[in-house]
């Protein structure tokens, strides 16, 4: 299973950006799906994670701002961010529970390599 994650790149303050996920490989079924980010420094945080039936969770510093979306068939997860800010500065990461066996609910977390976002002030 591989998760390629796209989208990132340097944007001024109050701008936005769309980052996607896609899975793909032996996959059966995806359970939840996040992003995550990295600062310089700083450990990784969870900022938004989407269940397959479309629940959602927010850490509290992008509520309002950052969206998370995914499209079960595609495999694929979204991160719209607006109203970006320089703390916002990070690598994002792409994270995935994956079920690759049929007949089974077990599944295993796979990881993007990350995309990198910048915000300028």
């Amino acid at each position: 299973v591989q998760l390629q994650a796209s989208g990132g790149g340097l944007v001024q303050a109050g701008g936005s950006l769309r980052l996607s996920c896609a899975a793909s490989g032996s996959i059966v079924s995806i359970d939840a799906m996040a992003w995550y980010r990295q600062a310089p420094g700083k450990e990784r945080e969870l900022v938004a994670a989407i269940t397959s039936g479309g629940n959602t969770h927010y850490v509290d510093s992008v509520k309002g701002r950052f969206t998370i979306s995914r499209d079960n068939a595609k495999n694929t997860v979204w991160l719209q961010v607006n109203s970006l800010k320089p703390e916002d500065t990070a690598v994002y990461y792409c994270n995935a529970e994956v079920v690759t066996e049929w007949g089974t609910r077990r599944s295993m977390r796979y990881w993007g390599e990350g995309t990198l976002v910048t915000v300028s002030s």
